[in-house]
């Protein structure tokens, strides 16, 4: 059976990701926010992209709605080729687990699972457990010794490096990170940023990060600006 949310065209040519057209909008009480005002944007394999923007500017609702966590008024979001809101949402959750992975400022581990088994939650989604590959995703992320530990046992860092651990898990061709740096110090944080591009660049992921911080952001391959649910330049 063809998978609906693959491609087996790997055309270097063919944007990995592609935003047509985004629009999205909030309420507050009687006014309406729109947030995302019809953003087109191509992401291609193997790229780091940096969003960056002012708060408010729509950024993180960017980020969100192309890794299918929220769903767009209007306007379509391919990967691989296809259309990723097309799909149900049973497939869309599978196609998450599998094939994207996500790191987020406020880390997200699980406080009553050790290290390991809040890398291996990915997998689990799936009825799978593999350990050994858990302890290789720390051991990227130089956490190999600090398996058997519970998040409140593990600074800041630690814990983000936990996240991209199981980030990565089920070898995603895509990592979404949404401002993975915000709750770190700054040298902590270049850690982590060093360690994020190393392993995405090392095994040729797409990368989208949500920054602040625009010294970070000349880092990627690319520096998308949003400023008021519109993007503004690249550089």
């Amino acid at each position: 059976m063809t998978d609906p949310l693959s491609s087996s065209l790997k055309n270097p040519c063919q944007p990995h990701l592609s935003a047509r057209d985004l629009c999205r909008s909030f309420k507050i009480g009687p006014r309406k926010i729109d947030v995302l005002r019809g953003i087109s944007l191509d992401v291609y394999r193997g790229e780091c992209v940096f969003l960056v923007g002012a708060s408010g500017a729509g950024k993180t609702t960017l980020l969100y709605t192309l890794a299918g966590l929220e769903r767009p008024e209007s306007g379509s979001v391919i990967f691989d080729g296809r259309d990723l809101y097309a799909a149900s949402g049973r497939e869309q959750a599978r196609v998450r687990n599998e094939r994207m992975g996500f790191i987020f400022q406020g880390y997200f581990l699980l406080p009553e699972l050790t290290a390991l088994e809040n890398v291996m939650l990915p997998m689990l989604i799936d009825h799978r457990a593999d350990p050994a590959a858990a302890e290789l995703a720390l051991e990227r992320v130089g956490l190999a010794e600090r398996k058997h530990h519970l998040p409140a046992e593990l600074s800041g860092g630690e814990q983000q490096r936990v996240a991209i651990a199981r980030a990565i898990i089920n070898d995603p061709s895509v990592i979404f990170a949404d401002e993975p740096t915000g709750n770190l110090d700054s040298k902590t944080g270049e850690t982590i940023m060093d360690l994020l591009l190393a392993l995405v660049r090392e095994n040729q992921k797409t990368l989208l990060i949500v920054t602040h911080d625009a010294r970070l952001a000349e880092r990627g391959d690319r520096k998308v600006e949003i400023v008021d649910g519109l993007l503004k330049k690249e550089a």
